[in-house]
């Protein structure tokens, strides 16, 4: 019994991190099909601070994705140096910020 509990739980663990590295790559190539690439990348910095500096200043803060997904809409600078992001609404949709914005926290 505890054998086939283990396998049970290894299938599902092993399923849901398949599942969550699909989600990843799906918001990544929406934030290609954006236009964010452009400007960011996951790991360095380009244009704009690489994803991963993104995730690790906001986390911890409970109302970061808020914060974040207004920053993404509205643009603004002076957070990461004096090039200005531009405002992505209404070329982006809101859920796919949302989606972005979440998917970067979680790196």
């Amino acid at each position: 019994m505890k054998v086939l509990f283990s396998a049970i739980t290894a299938a599902v663990l092993l399923t849901a991190g398949q599942a969550q590295a699909a989600d990843a790559a799906a918001a990544k190539a929406l934030a290609q099909k954006s236009g964010c690439l452009a400007c960011h990348s996951v790991d360095a910095k380009v244009l704009g601070p690489a994803y991963k500096d993104v995730a690790a200043k906001y986390k911890g803060d409970k109302s970061a994705e808020g914060k974040l997904i207004d920053k993404v809409k509205k643009g603004g600078s002076g957070v990461w140096g004096n090039i200005p992001m531009p405002a992505n609404s209404p070329q982006v949709k809101d859920e796919d910020i949302k989606t972005i914005v979440e998917w970067i926290l979680a790196l």
